[in-house]
């Protein structure tokens, strides 16, 4: 009944149902973070954008599709959470908050990115899984200091040569998408530790032995005719991997890949 009252509420603009919603956003929070998450709301209270000291904004798991251009008086924010939200494009305004570390925008509806996105120098982590992008949205290879790059469950066939500029890029996770092929401009990008291309199309996969810095390789739920060869001490996930990977393949090894993401979840959003 809380939820359904909520959804109702959302709907009135009122100050008093707003408050309803959010409660009174009197007080600027100790921690510097405001958790908005799962409040049913439709648009973002101004009050919000008042605490210039914020650090850590959630709004996941919302009804927002905009945001409000007093947004931009959060200089300080370094995390925002917009995941499982109604967002078809991102609002310019996030593009200004040029603290950000961690951008949280997956499972919304999102189809491209603005240019100005490469504002965000200081973006380290970007989720953009379960949207609804075709092509791999270019300004990406703008952000020089992104570590983390999740495109999971998309409509992907390909990553751009521009990729590589990404010289900080350690971890890619693209499984769900549509790629054929393993993307040749991985092999160019020694710097990668972890490659995700589980639930893929790819038939037959080149060998990865070159990747120096590769630690983990997820390609299970491909119709792959191979496995693919990487160096001593990498850990790989999927068909005929050798006996000890062969071993987690059906235990340990979906283990081992939930607790990589839950882990950098858990990294990030603390």
């Amino acid at each position: 009944m809380g939820n359904v009252v909520r959804g109702a509420v959302a709907f009135v603009p009122s100050e008093r149902c707003q408050r309803f919603l959010v409660g009174d956003l009197k007080e600027m929070p100790l921690d510097r973070t405001l958790d908005l998450s799962s409040r049913q709301l439709r648009r973002l209270p101004v009050r919000a954008s008042a605490f210039d000291e914020l650090v850590k904004l959630y709004l996941s798991d919302n009804h927002l599709s905009n945001l409000p251009p007093e947004l931009r008086n959060l200089q300080k924010l370094q995390l925002l959470a917009l995941d499982f939200n109604c967002f078809e494009e991102l609002p310019l305004v996030v593009c200004s908050l040029v603290q950000l570390n961690i951008l949280y925008l997956g499972n919304n509806q999102l189809y491209r990115l603005p240019k100005e996105l490469r504002q965000l120098t200081e973006l380290k982590t970007l989720w953009l899984e379960t949207n609804c992008f075709i092509k791999f949205p270019q300004v990406i290879c703008e952000l020089p200091n992104i570590k983390t790059l999740h495109l999971g469950y998309n409509q992907l066939r390909s990553l751009p040569t521009e990729l590589e500029r990404l010289e900080e890029l350690r971890s890619i996770w693209l499984a769900g998408n549509l790629l054929n092929d393993f993307p040749p401009v991985l092999l160019k990008m020694h710097y990668l530790e972890v490659i995700d291309v589980d639930r893929n199309h790819i038939r037959q996969f080149p060998s990865l032995a070159c990747l120096r810095g590769l630690k983990l390789i997820i390609y299970d739920h491909n119709p792959c005719v191979n496995v693919p060869m990487v160096a001593n001490g990498v850990r790989r996930v999927g068909r005929w991997a050798d006996s000890s990977d062969d071993e987690e393949d059906e235990g340990d090894g979906k283990v081992a890949k939930a607790g990589v993401k839950a882990q950098g979840s858990l990294d990030e959003k603390e």
